[in-house]
C-alpha cells in the first residue's frame, strides 16, 4: 500500500540549501517529515542565497523537524558520519535524496581537469557512496526510496558530444541509482531518478544556462517537489528502477494544469525551454 503522507518519515538529503533540494525538502516538512542535509553551506556564499542551516530553519516553519550537517558527500568520513547522526536523531532513515550536483556545461578541450573531477566526485561517487552508506538502514524502513535528481539515459549525439563530461557525470547518477535498484529489489528498496521536461528556475540555472532570461521561461521548483512527493509515496516494492519525468508523475497523478508553476505567471507552456537530456 502507498504511503499517503510523509509524516514521521525521515529523509537524508546531500545539498538542499537553496532551489529545487530545498523545494523537497519543505514539500515533505508540510507533513512533519524529519529531514537531514549533508551540505557544504555552512556560510552564505557570495553570489547564492541560502545555507544549511537557513534552510533547517525554513523546514521547521514549514511544520518539519530539521538536521543540518555541515559535510561534504566526497568525504567517506563525512557520509558515514551523516548517515549515522541521522538514524541516531530519528531513529532511522526512510528516504535518501540524491541532490547535490555540479554543473559545468564546456566542451571537453576548455574543461579544466579539477572541474572534471568535481563532477565525478560529487555527482557520480557522491551518490553512489551516500546511496550506499544508507542501504542497511533503509532495509529496515516500511516503505525504503532512493531517488536521484538525474535525466534519462538518452545516448544520442546530441547529448553525448554537447558536455560530455557532464553528460557522464549526470548519466553515472542515473545508473548508479538503477544499479541499486536491481540489486536491492529483494530487499524493498525502491530507487527511481527524476528530471524535468523544462528548465527550472533555480540558481544553478540563471548562472550556468542562461542568466534571467532563462529564468522567465522555466518552472518553478515546486514542481518537482510535487512530483518527487508523488514518488516517495508510492509502494516500493511496486515503483522502482524508473527513469522518471517530472510532468508524467503529476500528470500520472490528475495534473492536467501546468500553469500555476511557470517562473513568470502566463507564461504559456509553449514558450517554455525544454531542459537539457530529453
Amino acid at each position: 500500500m502507498a504511503d499517503t503522507s510523509l509524516a514521521g518519515k525521515t529523509i537524508l538529503m546531500s545539498g538542499g540549501s537553496r532551489g529545487i533540494g530545498l523545494a523537497i525538502a519543505l514539500r515533505a516538512a508540510r507533513d512533519g517529515a524529519n529531514i537531514a542535509m549533508i551540505a557544504k553551506t555552512d556560510t552564505p556564499h557570495p553570489k547564492l542565497e541560502g545555507t544549511v542551516h537557513t534552510a533547517a530553519a525554513a523546514i521547521e516553519e514549514a511544520g518539519g523537524h530539521a538536521l543540518p550537517i555541515v559535510g561534504d558527500v566526497r568525504n567517506d568520513d563525512d557520509i558515514t558520519e551523516a548517515v549515522l547522526t541521522t538514524q541516531g536523531e530519528f531513529g532511522g532513515i526512510d528516504i535518501v535524496i540524491n541532490n547535490a550536483s555540479v554543473i559545468d556545461l564546456s566542451g571537453s578541450l576548455d574543461l579544466a581537469a579539477k572541474k572534471y573531477d568535481l563532477m565525478q566526485d560529487v555527482n557520480v561517487r557522491g551518490t553512489f557512496m551516500l546511496s550506499r552508506a544508507a542501504v542497511p538502514i533503509l532495509k529496515d524502513a516500511p516503505n525504503p526510496h532512493i531517488l536521484s535528481l538525474s535525466p534519462p539515459l538518452n545516448i544520442t549525439p546530441r547529448w553525448l558530444g554537447a558536455h560530455t563530461a557532464y553528460t557522464m557525470a549526470k548519466y553515472g547518477m542515473t545508473l548508479a541509482t538503477l544499479g541499486f535498484a536491481a540489486e536491492f529489489a529483494d530487499d524493498g528498496i525502491a530507487a527511481n531518478t527524476l528530471w524535468p521536461e523544462t528548465t527550472i528556475a533555480t540558481a544553478a540555472v540563471q548562472f550556468a544556462l542562461g542568466g534571467d532570461r532563462m529564468m522567465k521561461v522555466s518552472r518553478t521548483p515546486e514542481v518537482y517537489a510535487d512530483a518527487a512527493y508523488e514518488v516517495l509515496t508510492k509502494p516500493a516494492r511496486e515503483y522502482t528502477g524508473q527513469t522518471l519525468i517530472v510532468e508524467d508523475v503529476l500528470r500520472d497523478a490528475g495534473v492536467t494544469d501546468f500553469s500555476g508553476y511557470a517562473a513568470v505567471p502566463g507564461t504559456p507552456d509553449s514558450e517554455l525551454f525544454p531542459d537539457i537530456f530529453l
